[in-house]
């Protein structure tokens, strides 16, 4: 043992010794004495348990509600995958239900095609549908939507074809304006590719009266597309010295098309 050691462990047992041989009165006046010094300490002592034991218990706490956490957040990651899976059906569910009213209300014999790829630098000329000629498809067939005219089977394969879209400048079509003696020539404008390009009608007559609004329909004439077809809206009228031109905002979304139908013949 150490002297140290030794001198305070010899010191406490004089204290002892002398505190134990003391009258009662003067034993238990050092006994609260003794009390009143340490009370300080113990009662310090005991708060800091307490404050230990409840820092144990908000941490138990923390980590019981950091794992519930965790489970709500896979939970609700969970439901957001079915939400999209959901809106994804609900999609598919309404466009063929719009496909199965199109082909009820239609006078022509058409087969139901996906668009299945389309591509940037050609976005608003061509597109691929996933029928082709095992379903009858042959070249320069009408492709419409149920808002409109789309656009014609450009190249057809053995199951997938070609579609040359309304905004190719090379898919032109005879059309008339609702309302008036008014026909022409519809295609699209060369080196336009904004999110909704226009088509640009020509041969018109000089004086043309056109209002914006008015509605573009196919004429049927020169054998490819079927009379009555919406092409499209006028927009604007330019009037030249020789003839008029008109600007025609499309009758279909070809931004966000997903079934199209591909017109074998009409109905009599």
């Amino acid at each position: 043992m150490k002297p140290l050691n030794l001198v305070a462990l010899l010191l406490f047992l004089a204290g002892a010794m002398w505190a134990l041989t003391r009258s009662e009165p003067i034993v238990r006046e050092i006994q609260v004495t003794y009390f009143k010094t340490i009370s300080p300490f113990l009662k310090g002592g005991s708060s800091l348990e307490t404050k230990a034991r409840d820092l144990l218990e908000e941490t138990k706490h923390s980590k019981a509600l950091e794992a519930e956490t965790s489970a709500i957040r896979s939970e609700i990651g969970r439901l957001r995958i079915i939400e999209s899976r959901f809106k994804e059906l609900e999609r598919e569910n309404s466009e063929l239900r719009h496909a199965l009213n199109f082909k009820k209300a239609t006078n022509f014999d058409v087969v139901a095609a996906q668009i299945i790829r389309r591509h940037p630098t050609t976005w608003w000329q061509t597109m691929e549908i996933d029928a082709g000629e095992d379903q009858g498809i042959g070249i320069q067939l009408s492709v419409l939507s149920n808002e409109g005219l789309v656009g014609i089977i450009d190249r057809p394969l053995k199951n997938r074809s070609s579609v040359l879209l309304v905004t190719d400048e090379k898919c032109q079509v005879s059309v008339r304006v609702e309302g008036s003696p008014e026909v022409g020539i519809i295609s699209g404008q060369r080196g336009e590719f904004d999110r909704n390009p226009t088509l640009r009608l020509r041969f018109l007559s000089k004086d043309a009266s056109l209002k914006p609004g008015q509605r573009v329909f196919t004429t049927g004439r020169g054998g490819i597309f079927q009379p009555n077809i919406l092409v499209g809206t006028i927009i604007s009228v330019e009037r030249g010295p020789l003839d008029s031109e008109a600007l025609v905002k499309p009758a279909v979304n070809l931004s966000d098309l997903g079934t199209v139908f591909v017109v074998l013949s009409e109905n009599l």
